[in-house]
């Protein structure tokens, strides 16, 4: 189990300060939570990723699933022995898979979207490599083509043998674009889902609900309200919030007003730069997003002066700038020991070591500004 304690409220904001207790540890919230999607971030050790200053990290369900299997990880005493992670953990409960596996797979989208367009997906209608019914879902594996069931019971007994500190509830990831209808339909499913998976739960693990509802104002309170009413230990937001962010501020807003106040809020998969503040001030207390990660291997590094491509020339020329280090305001080890010359020179050359580093230095960058908002709520400033 855990326990959650909120020791201080803003006065200028919906942004708390807290400290979320699980047995294996302590986490400090508001915390960004790096995702470890088959028992590791990619390009790191479990020793390197703490000393990125990261709390907590969130695996996958379904990935682990496949491979190497629950039963594997359970005779290494659980993920934390098995990745050598003595932190605490969350596993997602292979929810956002019924839409990435499914529509996103179809429409060739993410759950972020900048469209305006509304109402493709009708109600009733399915995915091509899946079949969404009201007991789960059967998935083609991505592996070797053979069907798999998975729904709340399966979730959650996937979930007790991998032994997170937090678990959630099996739910349907919406698609954008879906029509009201089918977002109505879909949330009676996730919300039956719910209860059936605090009814099958037998461990003392933490387990969080799933708010859903899409883009539609009156479908996320509905989800809220009811989510909130059911004896979860915590709460997750998921699905997507409509094209512009502003929108997504609002619905955070409307949601965490409903939900019990006692109680840690998590965003599932959101967690720009841009957006991590205006998150915060919205009432959240955890956020997972492999933004940092994915970029890094691409060659993006996050700075105090703003996005940098590493990979462009520039970084090579006969001037200054090569020299410097990737971050003047950052003191990770990446930053102190290594030039912004010597990482271009890796990306293109594609050494590993390259994007490793950008991967160190994204997870600092992410934790420290996470570590300043912080002490800015205890200190009244936001």
């Amino acid at each position: 189990m855990i326990e959650f304690k909120i020791l201080k409220k803003s006065k200028k904001s919906n942004a708390r300060l807290g400290i979320l207790k699980a047995s294996h540890g302590e986490v400090e919230t508001p915390a960004f939570v790096p995702v470890a999607t088959q028992a590791a971030v990619k390009m790191l050790t479990a020793e390197s990723v703490k000393k990125t200053k990261t709390q907590i990290l969130i695996c996958n369900t379904f990935h682990l699933h496949l491979k190497p299997g629950e039963r594997v990880v359970k005779n290494h005493g659980g993920l934390h022995k098995f990745m050598n992670w003595k932190k605490p953990l969350m596993t997602d409960s292979g929810g956002f898979q019924v839409f990435s596996l499914g529509f996103g797979k179809d429409f060739g989208i993410n759950k972020i979207v900048k469209s305006k367009t509304k109402g493709i997906i009708k109600k009733g209608q399915q995915p091509k490599l899946l079949k969404i019914t009201n007991d789960g879902v059967f998935f083609t594996s991505y592996l070797d083509g053979r069907k798999l069931f998975l729904g709340p019971k399966e979730s959650i007994k996937i979930q007790e043998a991998l032994e997170a500190d937090i678990i959630f509830a099996f739910d349907e990831c919406p698609p954008p674009f879906a029509e009201h209808a089918y977002l109505k339909n879909s949330l009676k499913r996730t919300h039956a889902w719910a209860k059936t998976c605090l009814n099958v739960k037998k461990s003392k693990q933490a387990l969080y609900g799933i708010v859903q509802g899409g883009r539609y104002r009156d479908l996320r309170i509905e989800s809220a309200k009811f989510i909130g009413s059911l004896p979860f230990n915590g709460f997750g937001i998921g699905g997507e919030f409509g094209n512009k962010k502003r929108d997504m501020i609002l619905m955070l807003k409307w949601m965490n007003k409903e939900l019990p106040e006692n109680k840690p809020r998590h965003l599932l998969g959101i967690g720009h730069p841009d957006d991590i503040l205006s998150v915060v001030k919205s009432g959240i207390d955890t956020f997972d997003c492999t933004l940092p990660t994915h970029y890094a291997r691409h060659g993006i590094a996050f700075t105090s002066e703003g996005r940098l491509d590493m990979t462009k020339s520039i970084f090579l020329s006969s001037s200054i700038v090569e020299k410097k280090s990737l971050d003047k305001n950052c003191d990770c080890l990446v930053c102190n020991n290594y030039s912004r010359g010597y990482i271009t020179h890796l990306l293109r050359a594609h050494e590993a070591t390259g994007p490793e580093f950008l991967t160190f230095h994204n997870l600092f960058f992410f934790n420290n500004r996470l570590e300043k908002i912080r002490l800015d709520i205890a200190k009244g400033k936001i």
